[in-house]
């Protein structure tokens, strides 16, 4: 098996590389370091510095590692950039994949695992409720627009072209190396502010006052441990979730006692785009064996002395 890792220099790739490496598996690392860094990428291994919508770039790289399979990781993964900049999603999340398929196709790669998003691909889940992967996509914003046309691309070439590909559609993901800078990753934001002393802003559901939106936060590590599940043996589309529903103000007070800090909180209105409540029904992954394992008050404990220390 020969891996090619795309986003692998980013929070969530490589840590799969990393995985992947452990296991001896051959490993490529493929990222614009627009958000990525190169630190991140395991020593030792192929790595270029490659944006998917260069085609000439991307076939250099097919040409030259041949991979087998590829990790899609690689992404525009801000709600609120796409609604700012519905373009540059379609061109990163969507062009851009495409750009992979066709390199896939003509090279001969025999499967994708595809990074999709269940946070925001179901749209409102309702109280009391998982969403479960037979629920039909209800996107809310560009990026989840995006993640859910690109799963019907992996289905269209699966029929049309035999490529073998499952789509993990991961919760709030977070955890070292989740980049604190950007509008996502509110672990992680919250967890550099809080530590430097600086406000924090707590982004409510309805009025400032409410405890903010409700999410599915899953740590890293139980994140790779599906994808690499996926990769060896799976085919098609699986929630990677713990099945537990947490507010953005429990977040804050979960990092504010882990870094021993009392921040100054600012709430604010929604962000659009942003859902009120969104949790993952986890099952169908774990009826292959596969379940979280990091508790959120350990994985926030975890996240934190990893910001406190680098």
């Amino acid at each position: 098996m020969r891996v090619l890792i795309t986003g692998g220099a980013g929070f969530i790739g490589s840590h799969i590389a990393e995985s992947l490496v452990r296991e001896g598996v051959e490993v490529a690392v493929l990222d614009n370091l627009s958000t990525g860094r190169r630190e991140n990428v395991p020593k030792g291994i192929y790595f270029y510095k490659v944006d998917l919508r260069d085609k000439e770039s991307l076939e250099r790289v097919f040409r030259e590692f041949r991979p087998t399979h590829v990790s899609h990781q690689a992404a525009q993964a801000s709600v609120k950039v796409s609604v700012d900049n519905p373009t540059l999603d379609f061109e990163v999340n969507l062009l851009g994949g495409l750009n992979l398929l066709e390199a896939m196709r003509k090279w001969g790669a025999e499967k994708m695992v595809f990074a999709s998003t269940g946070g925001a691909i179901y749209g409102e889940v309702p109280e009391g409720e998982r969403a479960e992967e037979t629920w039909p996509p209800k996107p809310k914003s560009p990026y989840a627009a995006s993640k859910a046309s690109f799963e019907h691309y992996l289905s269209a070439y699966g029929q049309n072209y035999g490529l073998k590909w499952v789509s993990l559609r991961y919760g709030n993901v977070y955890g070292p190396r989740q980049d604190p800078h950007g509008e996502a990753g509110v672990v992680a934001i919250f967890s550099e502010r809080i530590l430097k002393g600086e406000p924090v802003t707590l982004y409510a559901r309805r009025t400032p006052g409410d405890e903010g939106c409700v999410r599915d936060y899953i740590y890293v590590a139980d994140v790779v441990r599906a994808h690499n599940l996926a990769l060896k043996g799976l085919e098609g589309i699986y929630n990677v979730g713990t099945g537990e529903g947490h507010t953005t103000q429990e977040v804050l007070l979960a990092v504010a006692e882990a870094a021993g800090k009392n921040p100054e909180v600012n709430p604010a209105p929604p962000r659009p785009g942003d859902l009120e409540r969104s949790v993952l029904s986890p099952l169908k992954l774990m009826a292959h064996g596969w379940r979280p394992e990091v508790g959120f008050q350990e994985g926030i404990r975890l996240t934190v002395e990893y910001f406190r220390t680098r």
